[in-house]
C-alpha cells in the first residue's frame, strides 16, 4: 500500500504498523480489493493536478474517515483532464474518480460506463476570463470578435462550444487559437484575449499574475445559459452493481470530508499543501480556490433541503438538454438515470 505524503505523525505511525501486517494489496476486477487488515483497498483518479476541490479525498484519508468506513486508499492519482479521468475509471483503471459532470454526460453518450455519485459543484464554476486592463468583458456580446484560447480535448472546450451556441454566437464570429494546458500565460502575455477559466482553479492564479484581486473580468457560464452541474464524484456501473456497500461507505466518508472542507477551508488548504513537496507553497492558492466554491458553487436550494452533494433529475435533465441542444454529444443522448445515482447521497450516514 502506497502511503500519501504529508501524514501527521500519529496517523503515519499507525499506517506504517498496518502496512507491516499486509500480505496482499490491490484491487480485483470488481474494484475494492481487500487487504490483510480487513480494509477494502481502492484507487482514486483525479481530473487534473491537485486543486482545492480535490480536498475531500485528502481530508477523508488524512483524518481517518475512509478508515472509519473500512476503506484504505492505495493511491490518489492526478490527471490530465476530465475526459481521460472518466475513461480511466470506466476502463477499470481506478475505482472512484472526480471529473467535470457535463464531460461525464459526453462520455456516457460514447458508452463509457460511469455514473455520478455526488455533485460537488451545484452550478458550473466555468467562465470566460479577460485581463480587465486589456479587454473588458461585461456582457456575453463582448465575446464577439475576441481571440479565444481553446483546448479541444478538455472539459473547457465543451463549455466554450455550448456557451457560444446557447447565446447565439457562431464560432466564426470568434478568432480561435489552439493552446495547451496550462494556458494561463497565453492570456497574461496578451497572446489571446480570453480563455475559459474555472473560478475555483485558474482564476486565483490568473489574478496573481494579472495584478491581484479585481484584475480580471469573469463572465460566469451559469449566468448566461450554461445551466449544468460542475464537477463531482463518480464511479462505474459495475462497482455500483457488484459492491453497493463499498460505494456507500466511500460516499459516506467523502461527504463527511466535504462538510469538513466547507467548515475548515484554511485547514484543508494546509493539508493539501502538505500532501507532497511540490505543493508546499500552495496553501494560500488552495484556500482561495476552496473559498470561491464555498461562495458560488458548493451549495444550492437543493443542498439546503437534501444535504451537500445532492443531485436531482431536473438539473441532470437540464445538463443533458443543454449539451444535446448545442451539439456537444457525439453519441446517443443518455437519460438522467444513465448518468447519476443519487441513492448514495440520500442514504449517507455521517459516521462522526
Amino acid at each position: 500500500m502506497r502511503l500519501l505524503n504529508g501524514k501527521h505523525p500519529a496517523l503515519l505511525a499507525g499506517a506504517v504498523s498496518t502496512a507491516l501486517l499486509l500480505t496482499a494489496c490491490g484491487s480485483d476486477d470488481e474494484g475494492g480489493g481487500g487487504d490483510a487488515s480487513g480494509l477494502d483497498t481502492v484507487t482514486v483518479q483525479l481530473d487534473y493536478q491537485v486543486r482545492g476541490n480535490h480536498g475531500m479525498f485528502y481530508v477523508a484519508d488524512e483524518l481517518g474517515y475512509f478508515e472509519d468506513e473500512g476503506i484504505a486508499i492505495e493511491e490518489i492519482r492526478t490527471g490530465s483532464g476530465s475526459p481521460d479521468a472518466l475513461r480511466l475509471v470506466g476502463d477499470g483503471g481506478a475505482d472512484f474518480g472526480f471529473a467535470d459532470l457535463p464531460s461525464l454526460v459526453t462520455a456516457r453518450s460514447q458508452n463509457v460506463p460511469v455514473k455520478a455519485l455526488a455533485a460537488v459543484n451545484q452550478s458550473s464554476p466555468l467562465g470566460m476570463c479577460t485581463v480587465r486592463d486589456k479587454v473588458r468583458l461585461q456582457s456575453i456580446d463582448d465575446l464577439r470578435g475576441l481571440t479565444a484560447g481553446i483546448h479541444s480535448a478538455g472539459s473547457t472546450f465543451i463549455f466554450y462550444e455550448t456557451l457560444l451556441a446557447a447565446n447565439g454566437i457562431d464560432r466564426s464570429e470568434m478568432e480561435e487559437a489552439s493552446v495547451t494546458p496550462p494556458y494561463e500565460n497565453y492570456l497574461i502575455q496578451g497572446r489571446v484575449d480570453t480563455v475559459p477559466c474555472y473560478i475555483d482553479a485558474e482564476v486565483p492564479q490568473l489574478e496573481d499574475a494579472a495584478g491581484g484581486e479585481g484584475s480580471l473580468d469573469v463572465l460566469l457560464g451559469s449566468d448566461h445559459g450554461y445551466e449544468v452541474y460542475g464537477s463531482g464524484l463518480f464511479t462505474t456501473d459495475e462497482l455500483i452493481e457488484n459492491d453497493p456497500d463499498l460505494v456507500q461507505r466511500f460516499t459516506n466518508a467523502y461527504l463527511r470530508a466535504f462538510q469538513y472542507v466547507i467548515d475548515n477551508p484554511a485547514e484543508t488548504a494546509t493539508l493539501l499543501s502538505e500532501s507532497s513537496p511540490e505543493l508546499a507553497d500552495k496553501a494560500d492558492l488552495f484556500e482561495r480556490q476552496i473559498q470561491a466554491d464555498i461562495d458560488h458553487t458548493f451549495t444550492s436550494d437543493l443542498t439546503e433541503q437534501h444535504g451537500i452533494g445532492a443531485m436531482d433529475e431536473a438539473m441532470w435533465q437540464s445538463t443533458i438538454d443543454t449539451l444535446a441542444e448545442q451539439g456537444a454529444l457525439s453519441g446517443s443522448t443518455p437519460a438522467p438515470a444513465d448518468v447519476y445515482d443519487a441513492s448514495f447521497v440520500e442514504n449517507h450516514q455521517d459516521g462522526s
